[in-house]
């Protein structure tokens, strides 16, 4: 069984190490569904590939996938908003984007015939069966992408947690928001084809969430949330063997009940220390 377990558990780590990050971007950003919509738009892009002829996980369907990402990270980062100058905000723009890649990817589907079942495996994924190969690829491009996130840190942490400030030192914030995006969407286009849309959301929001609730230390969020999604990951797959239940829904559902026992455990905290 552990042989079984170990390449899904050894996956998780390796999103978790990336997603939990970010998700402390998106959360601070209050951009809570970008990655919806952004795994959407390379939906979308992969069901047109399959359109075309090309198999899916094939390096044309990725290409395909990367493009509509890219045009996806564009259009985000042209439509920031000031939420102190609009009554529309951000997240409404980003939840039109998904609602309409959504629609268009279905009726591309309707085309294909091979379109219904890479949409399916879009939303569920392929952890349990996510190979050696995969996962050092995942593994390398984090690496690249955590790299440059560390080199530009003061940049993408001051647009994400300070945006008056960076404004005010004169920073191209929509240029630089354009390459956080498209980093992200790399991220997104590479993990939604092993973990599935739904996990790799709760990968994204949920360890962060948790390490919110705790502090406001740029230094301990990261801790937090990283322990939150090693330990919902784990239990979750360990469950999932150990009763033979779906692994992505479970994990899924161990996330939940993490956050609610971390808020919960954060209440009696704030009781005893008033």
């Amino acid at each position: 069984m552990l042989e079984l377990m170990f390449p899904p558990i050894v996956a998780c780590m390796v999103i978790v190490a990336m997603h939990s990050y970010l998700g402390l971007h998106v959360i601070a950003r209050e951009v809570i569904f970008v990655d919806l919509a952004l795994a959407q738009m390379a939906a979308l892009g992969s069901t047109i590939a399959i359109l075309e002829g090309f198999l899916p996980g094939s390096t044309w369907s990725f290409v395909y996938a990367l493009a509509f990402t890219t045009f996806g990270a564009a259009l985000f980062a042209m439509t920031r908003t000031d939420q102190r100058k609009t009554r529309v905000p951000h997240e409404a723009i980003i939840g039109i984007v998904y609602v309409v890649a959504s629609a268009a990817a279905i009726l591309v589907a309707d085309r294909s015939a091979h379109g219904g079942e890479a949409i399916k495996d879009i939303l569920v994924g392929s952890l349990l069966w996510v190979t050696w190969p995969t996962i050092m690829r995942l593994a390398i491009l984090y690496a690249i992408i955590g790299v440059i996130h560390f080199l530009l840190r003061r940049r993408f942490l001051t647009i994400s947690f300070e945006p008056e400030k960076a404004a005010a030192q004169g920073w191209h914030i929509r240029w630089w928001d354009f390459w956080f995006y498209l980093s992200f969407g790399l991220v997104i286009t590479f993990s939604v084809p092993v973990a599935g849309v739904l996990l790799v959301f709760s990968f994204l929001v949920v360890p962060a969430a948790i390490a919110f609730m705790f502090t406001q230390n740029l230094r301990k969020l990261p801790l937090i949330a990283w322990g939150a999604g090693v330990l919902a990951s784990a239990s979750g797959i360990g469950i999932s063997f150990q009763y033979d239940l779906p692994t992505g829904p479970l994990i899924v559902v161990m996330f939940g009940v993490l956050l609610v026992t971390a808020f919960l455990f954060n209440g009696v905290l704030r009781r005893r220390s008033s």
